[in-house]
């Protein structure tokens, strides 16, 4: 019998509301309970302005590292749960406030387009917000198409970006 493989996953995350940096930490602890799943590290985290609705207050944001055996729908599912767990409503404004966002970001070197999950996560490589957090954990992760994330970063505003 094949031992199963330990793949990378990179997760993206985000609260605005209900004490963001607890919401933050919850959802933390809840992915370091996933089976077949290990929490590897987390970034610091980060204070943002909402790319959403203005009226809005700023988000705690974080990037968590994990190895995983689980498969990429198979975790993106158990995401959705724990943000479901967390008070998140979705289907509500888009980039509106919200308790706790889980985003996957990467699956080892997987590159999938579909309607339930697209990997790389589309919209990671415009968010200093995500960059900043993941080159914190790994400053030398080259994404599928060969990028490393770090120099990505380089080219992004950082303005807005604060370290807690």
């Amino acid at each position: 019998m094949q031992a199963e493989r330990w793949l990378p996953a990179y997760i993206a995350l985000g609260s605005n509301l209900d004490d963001p940096q607890q919401q933050v930490a919850r959802a933390l602890s809840a992915l370091a309970g996933l089976e077949q799943t290990v929490l590897a590290a987390q970034s610091s985290l980060y204070i943002s302005a909402p790319l959403g609705p203005a009226e809005q207050p700023d988000y705690v944001n974080a990037v968590a590292a994990m190895l995983t055996q689980q498969a990429p729908l198979s975790l993106m599912t158990a995401l959705l749960a724990i943000e479901k767990q967390h008070g998140r409503i979705r289907g509500t404004e888009k980039w509106g406030p919200r308790t706790i966002d889980l985003d996957l970001l990467l699956y080892g070197d997987t590159v999938r387009e579909g309607e339930e999950l697209t990997l790389p996560h589309p919209r990671m490589c415009e968010r200093v917000f995500v960059l900043q957090p993941l080159t914190e954990l790994a400053p030398a992760l080259r994404l599928p198409d060969g990028r490393r994330v770090a120099s990505v970063l380089r080219h992004l505003d950082s303005t807005g970006l604060r370290r807690l």
